[in-house]
């Protein structure tokens, strides 16, 4: 076992569950009983994925979200938590989780979903090339991306979403066509892209609520026009 996941969750039989499941995906993983003690390991540690619980005393899996980003810690980072409410996956997502899962969670697809961000994670990581369209340039060894001479913190999802756009400008994709392509899962959630989208608008935009760059393509999707400056 090479890649290695932080399990956060105070629930001794949840932690047995995740560390069962990320086993029987050959992965294996440390275990943060709090969101203080996962941003402590976090520290000392790198890791190829993190899988946060939200309700927890002391600090809640939300505010670590914000902070590993905040950090500049970009791991990939799956929520694993029994609030099922849209507002709580929304919340999440924008926070810059990568995924949502609720419990209970079927092991097989979470397994799933786990390998899947690890090895596109991988895939960007392994890639030297720098990718340079219009004003924007993103290189995909750093993972760092930049508009002119600015660096744009971007979380991991965001990352692979603007590395996507950039590798296809000015062509149009439906949301599923994103989703499946981006977040390599076939159970299409186009909420998902929409709120990643927004959120990617929000740095990357002069005047996000009049984009000139990552465009609404009415009834059909979205599609990316670099353009020459801002």
């Amino acid at each position: 076992m090479e890649d290695r996941v932080l399990i956060v969750d105070d629930d001794p039989s949840i932690q047995k569950l995740l560390k069962k499941v990320m086993h029987s995906n050959q992965l294996d993983c440390d275990i943060a009983g709090s969101a203080e003690q996962a941003l402590s390991m976090l520290r000392r540690k790198k890791y190829a994925l993190i899988l946060m619980d939200i309700t927890m005393e002391g600090m809640d899996g939300f505010e670590a979200v914000e902070r590993i980003r905040a950090a500049n810690d970009f791991t990939p980072i799956i929520i694993v938590s029994g609030k099922n409410e849209d507002y709580d996956t929304l919340y999440g997502l924008e926070l810059g989780a990568d995924d949502y899962v609720t419990k209970p969670f079927n092991p097989v697809i979470l397994g799933a979903k786990v390998k899947a961000l690890i090895r596109r994670s991988h895939q960007i990581s392994g890639e030297n090339k720098i990718l340079s369209v219009g004003p924007f340039r993103y290189n995909r060894s750093t993972m760092q991306f930049f508009r002119g001479k600015e660096e744009i913190p971007l979380s991991s999802k965001e990352t692979r979403l603007i590395a996507f756009f950039l590798e296809h400008p000015g062509q149009v994709f439906s949301k599923a066509q994103i989703y499946t392509q981006v977040w390599n899962d076939s159970l299409i959630d186009e909420n998902t892209v929409t709120v990643h989208i927004n959120h990617l608008r929000g740095k990357i935009e002069i005047n996000p609520k009049s984009p000139k760059h990552l465009l609404t393509v009415w009834g059909l999707g979205y599609k990316f026009v670099p353009g020459d400056t801002d």
